[in-house]
């Protein structure tokens, strides 16, 4: 017979302790979470995509309220304000917006407020001025806003042609898909530069060719992009099932594969941007951007580009702007890929 400390011993060990007073490992119920819903959480945790996101906002708000805050128009001139340095009135203990700059004489630094010499301490300048005295905060904000146009455009040729592009070619197949894949090959070997340049010959300079230059080469990769996850799902076992049960053509393509793509088109949507704005950037910065008076952030460092020795504040604040727009994309690009597909972080 079991005695008293025999048994206290065995309760210890949780041998005859009752199932209710006991965790046995039962598997918990836990709520049901949609796609969306679970792909928000994980773009939330991830601190670079939000840091993105509040970046692209910030520069979005400061495009469309900076060169009304700075109280100038980006074309006005002013030749007697040319060339001065950032300077914001009752700030000249600060070290950058004091409107102190360093002259050289014989190689001799001199360091003086030129605001000052001028008799126009309650002048500002937040980013200074440039060659013809147009102030360069306003000429910033409202270049920020030709590269924000430019990304927007990406998106819209991205979605329409790129997307429709890649539907059509990769679940139709066969002699079509042959046929347009034959276009993408041509259009992706002719270089931007080329195009934009045969533009400008038969068109003038400005968004307009710019715009067109990226309606003609901007979609081929979301088309690839797109045709490769059609050419995958196309023979799925829903899509199969949809079309056996009498399903139009359009409506297997729109209802049962694009939603199962939207994530990589999203993303891809958002990693073109970056590649869009650079574009004109550069397109700007070689000549073949916007004519003047227009501004953008590429003319903006090309013409300060000329003088970088001398006014380097002319190339700093358009560089920099620029850098963080297109890290912001990324960072906020990267964000919704992992979210959308959480495998891809741990390749």
């Amino acid at each position: 017979m079991m005695t008293a400390k025999e048994y206290a011993s065995l309760v210890e060990r949780e041998d005859f302790v009752p199932a209710q007073n006991r965790d046995l490992g039962i598997d918990k119920v836990y709520s049901a979470q949609s796609f969306w819903k679970d792909a928000l959480g994980r773009f939330v945790k991830n601190r670079g995509a939000v840091f993105g996101l509040v970046m692209i906002v910030l520069i979005v708000v400061m495009a469309f309220a900076g060169p009304t805050l700075s109280g100038y128009d980006y074309r006005t001139q002013d030749m007697s304000q040319r060339n001065l340095p950032p300077h914001i009135a009752g700030w000249e203990s600060a070290p950058i917006f004091s409107g102190v700059y360093t002259q050289y004489v014989n190689g001799e630094p001199i360091r003086s407020n030129v605001y000052t010499q001028k008799g126009i301490e309650d002048v500002t300048h937040i980013f200074g001025t440039d060659a013809l005295g147009r102030d360069q905060f306003a000429r910033t904000w409202t270049g920020t806003r030709v590269s924000l146009y430019v990304a927007l455009v990406a998106i819209l040729i991205d979605t329409f042609v790129g997307m429709s592009f890649g539907l059509v070619s990769g679940y139709y197949g066969g002699k079509l898909d042959f046929f347009l894949q034959r276009i993408v090959e041509i259009l992706s070997t002719i270089p931007t530069t080329v195009i934009v340049t045969l533009l400008i010959v038969v068109m003038k300079p400005g968004l307009t060719s710019i715009t067109v230059a990226l309606m003609i080469t901007e979609w081929i990769g979301m088309s690839r992009v797109t045709r490769a996850q059609t050419l995958r799902l196309k023979e799925r076992e829903f899509v199969l099932a949809s079309r056996t049960l009498g399903e139009s053509t359009f409506s297997i393509i729109f209802r049962e594969i694009l939603p199962n793509i939207f994530g990589q088109i999203i993303v891809m949507c958002m990693m073109t941007i970056p590649n869009a704005i650079f574009t004109e950037a550069f397109l700007a910065f070689i000549g073949l951007g916007i004519p003047a008076p227009l501004a953008s952030l590429g003319s903006l460092i090309s013409d300060g580009f000329k003088s970088m020795t001398m006014y380097p504040f002319l190339v700093l604040f358009p560089v920099t702007v620029l850098a963080l727009l297109m890290l912001s994309f990324n960072l906020m690009a990267d964000g919704l890929r992992d979210a959308f597909d959480p495998k891809m972080k741990e390749m």
